[in-house]
């Protein structure tokens, strides 16, 4: 049923733990300012508070927070899970909307039991590969329990989506990917990159978390910089790590050589002053950042996860995917192959920008468009 036929605008409200930071939260502030903009009433529903959002949500979207945030195991964990889907139903009650979108697992699991009876649509959403998740046994059950009562589940690749089928059975699965941003947006904070010292840069951008595994790529670039001199390594981005890889440089000899800027709002800027991009993770799902790096401009090097970069990485036409996942030898050879090609690198980055038609928002938002009109013509 199209929003005209249905005689009102198209009510959706978004389920998500916060707007903090991260790639699912940002593509909720994404979704929801786009459907905002098409005219759609539109509802953002966080369990923690606005401060500290790095997200700011379109003037037209609607955010109400639960105040539920907070971790608990246990019986007093088991109770606080009964808040959040008390708080939510009654703003699902209160809001009606006809598709409530949950954003990754437990806001997902949250979102089915919340709306069970209230007529509304639900839409799962998986962010991340399940294998990398730490979900206790309780929501693993859940998410068994709730996923097949859900109109469908969203994954972001096709890797994830094979897994939802064969460890959650029931599930009704769609393959939606992230959009790339392009051009990319411009928020506080503003870091300057160095540029024009003559230097080349290889980038890594995201959390400083274990998962990003940022210490293999320190490791790899420690056996590259003697045979490289006129390069530099930066990895943008804050989190728990910082201590932890500021220790690792320090102990390779590498301070001159590697640096960490923090967090940068205007990350276009640091793709612009870059030679060539890398990726690290340990898991991924569908990787913002490369996407972003490769609508810039830049050629990718990246481990070739379970799911995300294979299906982003054109092999030799514009990026290098290195197996085995984690190996760092492999890493090294592959870094150095392309940093000393500048031939083979220009062409790989000009190929990337492909990405900038191949995971648009006008694609993207085409296929999240079918979704809902499937979800509310089936009402399955």
């Amino acid at each position: 049923m199209s929003q005209a036929e249905s005689g009102r605008a198209l009510r959706v409200l978004l389920f998500i733990h916060s707007l903090h930071g991260g790639g699912a939260e940002r593509v909720a502030a994404d979704l929801s300012a786009h459907w905002a903009q098409m005219g759609r009433e539109v509802m953002v529903v966080t369990q923690a508070s606005a401060d500290g959002d790095v997200y700011a949500l379109h003037p037209d979207v609607r955010r109400e927070v639960l105040h539920t945030a907070g971790e608990g195991g246990g019986l007093r964990g088991i109770w606080s899970n009964v808040q959040r889907v008390r708080a939510l139903r009654r703003v699902i009650k209160a809001f009606r909307p006809d598709i409530v979108l949950g954003m990754m697992t437990t806001a997902s699991v949250l979102s089915v039991l919340a709306s069970a009876g209230l007529g509304c649509r639900v839409i799962a959403t998986e962010h991340t590969h399940p294998p990398s998740q730490t979900l206790s046994g309780l929501w693993l059950r859940l998410r068994r329990l709730t996923y097949p009562r859900a109109a469908r589940v969203v994954a972001l690749t096709r890797g994830t989506a094979d897994w939802i089928e064969q460890h959650v059975p029931g599930s009704r699965l769609a393959v939606i990917p992230n959009a790339v941003h392009w051009p990319l947006p411009r928020a506080e904070p503003l870091l300057a990159p160095v540029s024009g010292d003559g230097r080349k840069r290889l980038l890594a951008v995201g959390r400083l978390h274990a998962d990003k595994g940022f210490d293999l790529l320190i490791q790899a670039f420690a056996t590259l910089a003697p045979s490289h001199p006129d390069w530099d390594l930066v990895i943008l981005g804050e989190g728990d790590e910082r201590a932890a890889l500021e220790a690792q440089v320090d102990q390779a000899g590498l301070a001159s050589r590697v640096s960490m800027p923090g967090r940068a709002g205007n990350v276009g800027d640091w793709y612009q002053s870059a030679d060539l991009y890398v990726l690290t993770s340990r898991f991924e799902g569908l990787s913002n950042t490369l996407l972003e790096s490769m609508a810039s401009g830049l050629a990718a090097v990246s481990f070739d996860c379970d799911t995300g970069p294979r299906e982003i990485v054109r092999e030799g036409i514009d990026g290098v995917l290195v197996r085995p996942n984690g190996d760092v030898p492999a890493l090294s050879k592959a870094l150095a192959d392309v940093m000393g090609n500048d031939a083979a690198r220009q062409r790989m980055a000009q190929a990337a920008t492909d990405v900038r038609d191949r995971f648009s928002a006008a694609r993207v938002l085409q296929q999240w468009q079918e979704l809902f009109d499937g979800v509310r013509a089936t009402g399955r």
